[in-house]
């Protein structure tokens, strides 16, 4: 079946899709109202309410837990099961996959392909997303040099430039120096692409009127005066949309076995709100029976934006979440043996330790449980080694319903695509046919005070016993009404590795003070960032790079991609 087919399939007009290069396409959204709570009430009333499953996962380790894979096998188990299903993924960014990650088109027998296509570049809109960015960072230091009619203090300048590859050299610059034809020298700094409040945007925004709207509104400083400084008073937040012209669109592939793959949006999930966009998701879920969307990280990442945020503009919430688990992780969750990314894993823990198990489990039933804090039933998806045990599966299952998961069921679709989702796919459907109204909920108000928002999130989800704000966190967080933000969710930029703030805290840790060094004010995207710990915006590179393995045959195969 050729993309061109499942567009059609997705009930996008055939003048509204637009084939790109091999592999891939773009899809023109305009052929759908925005979302708004409101439309799918309408769909509703029509009969057609189409299932929404979010796949989460435990906090990660360097080992890997599959949530990609586990999303694009349900996704292909449902539509052998008969329920037209699309699986809607965000595009990786190149940093990763030049440094320790890897791509992420899935593994083994559930993968989009062509994964290399996926992996690098795709359709350009994470370039296209720099370029935006890049362009108003550029239009700041060209008022500074050309009089600074605006009266910008040059202090208070916090738009950074952004590269989308790992480069830890660039985490604080200097610009402009050389002499006065080459602007005004001032120290500011580089993020990777994907943690841009422009591709945060992207991801969030509904509409070509919803995105001009939205970056006409990001902040960047204030005048000697005081005033908020805004894109719009640069004059440079049209050029900026325009840029992102078929950026906006979403991107439709294929996995292996044919069901469409939504790529839309890349937003890290531990500086970012990590998840593919809501246009990308409003799409399939005008043409499918059933979207299965992931979110990064863990459930206290990914997963919590996806409920805080996403689901706030998206207008609905999902109809239960697939958490993904493994022996493996759990094993190290339990202090079975630590990893270091970027180094070799220790064999101990490729081989069965089920008391391990047992003890890391509590990171598990940690993550059940904040799921079900909104509300939503939760099916823990067992993706299955070799070399786990029985036994340590029982624990797993245990565990997991006892900490109020609906089921928990033992998954081999990397090893056998769609066949070995079946029983995972199964255990989804029987839940959300169950007549019980799921009533997903947000953890908070959006009237609540940034700071008690900030203290819920942490409190209830990460296990700490209160926050604690640097001076300077402290003196940002009382500028809320200066940026319009005082109803504003937030964005909690943290590590992955761990619950908490720190990678060494594994399992499931509690009654510790949770540190916020630094708060920033997304005001395009409409979130306010709270920085914890040691969190960097612009990742490093290991010391064994995964780009050493990457080439180009002769024949222009890419190979040596994770």
């Amino acid at each position: 079946m050729t993309l061109e087919d499942l567009a059609a399939k997705l009930g996008v007009p055939g003048p509204n899709y637009y084939p790109f290069g091999p592999g891939r396409g773009k899809i023109d959204p305009r052929y759908l109202p925005p979302p708004t709570a409101e439309a799918f009430s309408e769909r509703e009333r029509a009969g057609q309410k189409p299932l929404y499953i979010l796949v989460t996962g435990m906090t990660p380790t360097p080992l890997g837990e599959g949530k990609t894979t586990t999303s694009i096998g349900m996704s292909m188990a449902l539509n052998r099961l008969g329920i037209r299903t699309a699986v809607s993924i965000r595009q990786p960014s190149m940093g990763p996959v030049f440094g320790i990650k890897g791509g992420g088109a899935g593994g083994g027998r559930s993968t989009i392909e062509p994964s290399d296509v996926l992996n690098l570049h795709l359709t350009g809109d994470i370039h296209a997303v720099g370029a935006s960015h890049n362009l108003l960072a550029s239009s700041i230091d060209n008022e500074l040099h050309h009089g600074n009619h605006l009266g910008i203090d040059p202090l208070t300048i916090s738009w950074p430039r952004v590269v989308d590859l790992n480069d830890r050299g660039l985490r604080k610059v200097v610009v402009g120096l050389g002499g006065k034809g080459n602007g005004i020298p001032r120290e500011t700094r580089f993020d990777i692409t994907v943690s841009s409040e422009i591709m945060a945007i992207l991801a969030l925004a509904t509409s070509y009127e919803d995105l001009s709207a939205r970056l006409a509104s990001v902040s960047f400083g204030f005048s000697r005066e005081g005033a908020l400084l805004h894109a719009k008073d640069l004059g440079v937040d049209g050029a900026m949309s325009a840029i992102l012209r078929e950026a906006f669109w979403p991107n439709l592939m294929a996995t292996r076995e044919g069901t469409p793959a939504i790529v839309h949006g890349s937003p890290f999930a531990n500086i970012a709100h990590g998840n593919s966009s809501v246009i990308g998701d409003w799409v399939a879920l005008n043409g499918a029976e059933c979207v299965v969307t992931e979110a990064g990280f863990g459930a206290d990442l990914g997963g919590e934006k996806f409920f805080d945020i996403k689901c706030r503009v998206l207008g609905r919430g999902p109809d239960a979440a697939v958490l993904v688990a493994t022996a493996k992780s759990l094993r190290m969750h339990g202090g079975l043996a630590d990893t270091t990314a970027g180094k070799p894993i220790p064999e101990v823990l490729d081989k069965p330790h089920p008391k391990s198990v047992a003890r890391g489990a509590a990171n598990l039933v940690k993550q059940i449980r904040n799921i079900l804090q909104f509300g939503v039933p939760v099916i823990v998806a067992i993706n299955a080694h070799p070399n786990d045990s029985e036994e340590e599966w029982k624990i797993i299952r245990d565990a997991s319903l006892d900490a109020g998961a609906d089921n928990a069921v033992v998954a081999w679709h990397y090893r056998d695509g769609s066949a070995g989702a079946i029983d995972l796919a199964q255990a989804v459907l029987k839940r959300t046919r169950v007549k019980e109204t799921v009533a997903y909920r947000p953890l908070y108000e959006p009237d609540l005070p940034p700071a008690d928002k900030i203290s819920r999130i942490a409190t209830t989800l990460y296990g700490a016993k209160d926050v604690v704000y640097s001076r300077k966190a402290l003196m940002a967080l009382k500028d809320a009404p200066r940026y319009g933000a005082d109803h504003f969710p937030v964005c909690i930029a943290k590590t992955w590795a761990s619950l908490s703030h720190d990678p060494a805290k594994k399992g499931a840790p509690e009654d510790y003070a949770f540190p916020v060094e630094e708060i920033r004010y997304a005001t395009g995207a409409r979130f306010i960032t709270a920085i914890a710990g040691e969190i960097q915006t612009m990742p490093g590179l290991p010391s064994r790079p995964a780009y050493r393995q990457i080439r180009l045959s002769s024949e222009g195969r890419t190979e040596g991609l994770l």
